[in-house]
């Protein structure tokens, strides 16, 4: 968490005490914060090769990335789960093929880092600079072994910064200089080096305690800068595509959830500002997916307990990555609740209806009906009918709000489920209500579960003891049972 807020606050530090212009301390900031983002976009790949892609990244800072080190590192992740005999084989089969994959997957992620770049509107140095993220001093990094002063200067102040504040993490400011003064000449500028080594105390002092974000973003160039609502949009809408991209099968998911909770949302006659909300929360509800190995994303057998935990927290992730920006909190809320679900059985809180918004439920339904419309590696894609049943189902069973899904079912172009009517005239919100008196809800709680107003559930108290002939919750309760009403789950309409 925040490597590269920190990254980016020593970046600007060795940029101020090199002395370097404000275009090379701009390129310097944007292209450490926006640096490994390319490795998203080449998650699938280096998954396929080496199994834990996160852990695999993780181990890559205590070594030098070339050479035998680099190669042995790669054998040990690739072999973790298979048996002597594969790993011996995909041990002779990489050794042949080791740099072009390398390069290739390289690449792919300086290339996707800077597709994102021009996408969010970032200066063209930010991008030119990300080119060079893994070239080394020496020549011996990928993907072109560009060498020395080549490379750009703000390409070699985020490579010092990058592994710097790993070591500094892990094993304090000495580790830090001493790791750093180990690869002068090698992976690193000596200048850069020289620049860190003599002002260390002060490039990393209070990194580690302080609020890294505030102080990341007093350094930013264009600090005094805010988007306007269009520009928000597209960056959100740049942001969910790029976190698509982690896995094949999601390729475009976060902006058909976008639109899909943006459609029912009108449809169901919220206001403009909610639907905009729900598309801004649709755009982004998956960020936390990076948090998360494809190796867990991509097994195609049941998951371990361990994993499933894993992937019980990207909805928390989620909510932790957008938290502290400004002007989200709205949005935030509501992409961070798109796995919960009424009964309390969603994930990551257990939240129930009674903390669900409209928008909340809204956004669960739009994704659940996107996710069954696409494959897995466990299972093909649900036709739309048969998607369709699913999230109707889990309507009937009350996980998911039946009115959300109505919406998402009619802006996707199904028809209403056909059903039959009720028993003495009563509306479905009335047996919704009815079932509630039965399980001794109170007129507050009701409001609360259904998110209206406590003296609307009064009327519809009224009315049903008015259709019902019954004076009380107890004869309610009864009438329920003779009328067949008890057995149904609360949501569910006879003949859905």
């Amino acid at each position: 968490m925040e490597h590269m807020l920190r990254s980016s606050l020593i970046a600007t530090r060795l940029a101020d005490r090199i002395g370097v212009g404000a275009a090379d301390r701009g390129a310097a900031y944007y292209g450490t914060l926006v640096g490994w983002i390319g490795c998203h976009a080449d998650s699938h790949e280096l998954a396929a090769l080496v199994g834990d892609d996160i852990a695999f990244r993780a181990d890559t800072y205590d070594i030098e990335m070339v050479g035998v080190p680099m190669l042995r590192l790669i054998l040990r992740h690739a072999g973790e789960d298979a048996s002597a005999w594969t790993r011996g084989l995909r041990a002779v089969a990489f050794t042949v093929t080791a740099r072009s994959r390398l390069t290739d997957l390289i690449s792919s992620h300086c290339a996707s880092a800077r597709v994102l770049a021009d996408r969010v509107g970032l200066d063209g140095q930010v991008g030119e600079a990300l080119a060079f993220t893994f070239e080394r001093w020496d020549g011996r990094g990928l993907p072109a072994g560009v060498r020395g002063d080549a490379i750009p200067l703000p390409s070699r102040m985020v490579a010092v910064a990058d592994v710097a504040e790993v070591h500094l993490r892990a094993g304090g400011p000495v580790r830090s200089v001493e790791v750093v003064r180990a690869r002068r000449g090698s992976q690193f500028c000596p200048r850069v080096v020289d620049a860190f080594v003599a002002d260390a105390a002060e490039i990393t002092g209070g990194l580690l305690d302080c609020d890294v974000w505030s102080e990341a973003l007093d350094q930013a160039p264009d600090r005094d800068r805010r988007l306007s609502g269009d520009e928000l949009d597209a960056f959100l809408g740049a942001m969910g595509e790029f976190v698509d991209l982690k896995c094949p099968y999601l390729l475009g998911h976060s902006r058909a959830v976008a639109e899909s909770a943006r459609a029912a949302a009108r449809h169901r006659g919220m206001s403009d500002g909610e639907q905009r909300r729900l598309y801004r929360a649709g755009l982004v509800h998956g960020l936390g997916r990076m948090g998360v190995s494809n190796r867990i994303w991509e097994k195609s057998g049941a998951l371990t307990a361990s994993e499933w935990e894993r992937v019980r927290l990207y909805p928390y992730l989620t909510g932790r990555i957008l938290s502290r920006v400004e002007g989200l909190a709205d949005v935030v809320a509501v992409a961070a609740a798109h796995r919960e679900r009424l009964d309390g059985s969603g994930f990551p809180r257990g939240t129930t209806a009674a903390d669900l918004d409209p928008a909340a439920r809204m956004l669960a339904a739009a994704d659940a009906y996107q996710r069954l419309r696409e494959p897995r590696p466990y299972r093909p894609a649900y036709t739309p009918d048969e998607a369709a049943e699913v999230v109707r189902g889990d309507a009937r069973a009350g996980r998911l709000e039946p009115e959300a899904v109505d919406a998402v079912l009619a802006a996707a172009g199904h028809r209403a489920a056909r059903r039959s009517s009720w028993p003495a005239g009563l509306t479905d919100r009335e047996v919704q209500v009815l079932r509630l008196v039965a399980q001794g809800y109170t007129n507050r709680e009701i409001a609360a579960q259904f998110v209206i107003s406590e003296k609307t559930v009064r009327n519809h108290v009224e009315r049903i003891y008015g259709k019902l002939g019954v004076r009380n919750r107890i004869q309610a309760s009864l009438a329920a049972i003779d009328h067949g009403l008890a057995r149904y789950p609360a949501g569910v309409g006879p003949g859905e």
